[in-house]
């Protein structure tokens, strides 16, 4: 699992935009809380904040012309297979919506690590 530096959601490639929602759409879910190195940092902070990247993520997908869910596009909902559903406190949600960086760890040296992921991959984004 990996949520990709923030900058890069809107050049992110097919593949790699629709896999983050699938990201996403997990940790939203029963995946919320259980251990994984690449992405415990999320678990540091308010439900709010992921909810706000993932609209995001979604966001573009949207521009993209790609179908999502609807049930998504609702704060609370955290999946089909999910029991429980969150109170998403709107102001917390905003500021995190608003924010240039959601997650204090996407810092540079988190940008340069995706982006060598990526290359990995055989995805070269050119404007980094």
């Amino acid at each position: 699992m990996r949520l990709w530096h923030q900058s890069l959601i809107k050049k992110l490639p097919r593949q790699q935009l629709l896999g983050q929602h699938r990201e996403c759409c997990a940790l939203r879910g029963n995946g919320w809380g259980k251990k994984h190195a690449t992405v415990d940092y999320v678990f540091k902070y308010p439900p709010e904040y992921l909810v706000a990247f993932h609209d995001h993520v979604m966001y573009e997908m949207h521009k993209r012309g790609y179908k999502v869910d609807t049930a998504w596009q609702k704060s609370h909902y955290r999946g089909k297979l999910c029991s429980s559903s969150w109170f998403i406190d709107y102001d917390i949600w905003l500021n995190a919506y608003t924010s240039d960086i959601i997650y204090p760890e996407h810092n540079d040296a988190y940008l340069h690590e995706c982006l060598e992921n990526l290359k990995s991959k055989g995805v070269i984004i050119d404007d980094y």
